[in-house]
């Protein structure tokens, strides 16, 4: 059900979709299916979908690799060196948004932890960085390095201002 799917991408856990009696239903039927899927759930992009019958077998080899392939995802090292450089190839692509006189500004990036990627990103004015460029730069990762079945999260840390005053105290 859609709320039990809420649930799972609200746990950010490793998730993969199977849509079973696929050989009951009739072509109209399932690109019904299909178009509400994508319409109701878009929210889970990241999850693998299988249309399969349990009843004769197929697509469940399918989607068992795609599990395996999730729980890799979800368990994979990503090296500083490269999470920096597809950091800075979609701030190339698309720089974030100004927020009033400044520009946030994206230095690097490094693993925070795995189950699912966790991914922190170092620079200046990070605290007005919008929600929808924070979604950009997951699906950046995403697809950067092939993360299919576990979502991504994205933290921003910002840099203590060296010429800030200093309290005393």
């Amino acid at each position: 059900t859609e709320e039990a799917l809420a649930h799972a991408r609200a746990a950010k856990v490793p998730l993969v979709v199977a849509i079973n009696k696929w050989d009951a239903a009739d072509e109209e039927s399932r690109e019904k299916a299909k178009r509400d899927y994508g319409r109701k759930l878009n929210f889970l992009d990241f999850a693998p979908v299988h249309y399969l019958s349990a009843r004769n077998g197929s697509g469940v080899p399918a989607l068992l690799s795609s599990a395996n392939g999730a729980y890799a995802a979800a368990m994979s090292k990503l090296s500083t060196p490269k999470l920096t450089r597809v950091l800075l190839a979609a701030v190339q692509k698309q720089s974030p948004p100004r927020a009033g006189a400044s520009r946030p500004k994206l230095r690097y990036a490094h693993q925070g932890g795995m189950n699912p990627p966790l991914i922190l990103i170092h620079g200046n004015a990070l605290n007005h960085v919008p929600d929808s460029y924070r979604r950009y730069l997951e699906r950046a990762f995403m697809a950067a390095f092939d993360l299919r079945g576990t979502p991504v999260k994205v933290f921003f840390k910002q840099g203590r201002n060296p010429f800030a005053p200093r309290r005393k105290g």
